[in-house]
């Protein structure tokens, strides 16, 4: 395997696991708003591993551009978009359950 292939691969897990992951999130928000909150939470919790596992991907592709093993390229930053918006849809899934929550929902 070239390193091209590892980094298109590592990039693919990348957007895999926070694609899942913000799936997750709209999830549960839905939950909530249908009055399921420990649904929700479930999900959110779910959601963050999933988080975790792409998160811990990009830091390979870190890894590998230190090393001087890889040039920046559109997929790497395709991949850091994806986990940027699953951070930020993570952050306010929590905050839409908890507004939810509040207005007894």
């Amino acid at each position: 395997m070239t390193d091209m292939d590892e980094m298109e691969m590592c990039c693919c897990r990348v957007i895999s696991a926070v694609g899942s992951a913000r799936s997750c999130y709209v999830e549960a928000i839905h939950k909530a708003k249908d009055g399921d909150y420990e649904g929700a939470r479930k999900l959110i919790e779910e959601g963050k591993e999933c988080f975790i596992q792409g998160h811990d991907a990009h830091l390979e592709l870190f890894q590998k551009q230190g090393e001087g093993k890889l040039d920046f390229n559109m997929l790497i930053l395709h991949a850091e978009d994806q986990l940027m918006s699953a951070e930020a849809f993570g952050i306010l899934a929590e905050e839409f359950i908890s507004v939810y929550q509040a207005m007894g929902k």
